[in-house]
């Protein structure tokens, strides 16, 4: 039977945790005022790692490492709701994006089309659908990002956009400083 994991999968992957790792450290080390990581947030982490662990020591005297990557993609593929949805009942309960970032969501979108289109052109080469069927995690993690990023590019363009006033140019994100040196 073909596994339909490549290389590139691997390396994006390793590319995501890495990355994330990245990311986790910003926490530990730079000033986040009164800010707290949540208790709920603690706790869905100690879960994940408890699992995680308990998966990989049953996995390891069998070698049974597809049964393990199958777990760990059901567990991105939770983790990514987990992110995403309360993001999207926020900007449904304030009725506003303001102040969140598009560019990422359009980048995430990009690429989980991309991937998307990546096992289609696979399985027309390969004359088979197991590139969708075979690697679970995969496809449903690319429905999910595509998913969440159109409800969050319909927030942000269509159902909540930023209103501009007519008279106002640009909007600096710093105050201007006047010539004697107080903000305006």
């Amino acid at each position: 039977m073909m596994i339909p994991v490549a290389a590139n999968d691997v390396a994006f992957s390793v590319h995501a945790v890495t990355l994330t790792a990245f990311t986790l450290s910003q926490v530990l080390i730079y000033e986040r005022g009164n800010q707290k990581v949540s208790k709920v947030c603690i706790s869905i982490t100690a879960v994940v790692w408890t699992a995680a662990i308990v998966c990989l020591i049953v996995a390891w005297p069998k070698s049974n490492w597809l049964w393990l990557i199958d777990v760990f993609n059901t567990i991105q593929v939770l983790m990514t709701a987990i992110k995403y949805i309360p993001q999207a009942v926020m900007n449904f309960r304030r009725k506003s994006t303001t102040g969140w970032s598009i560019g990422n969501i359009l980048l995430d979108l990009t690429g989980g089309v991309l991937n998307f289109g990546q096992m289609g052109v696979q399985s027309i080469d390969q004359h088979t659908l197991v590139n969708f069927y075979g690697n679970i995690g995969k496809t449903l993690l690319s429905l999910e990002v595509v998913f969440f990023d159109v409800i969050f590019i319909i927030q942000h363009y269509v159902l909540y956009p930023v209103k501009r006033d007519e008279n106002d140019g640009d909007y600096p994100v710093l105050p201007v400083q006047a010539k004697d040196g107080a903000g305006v």
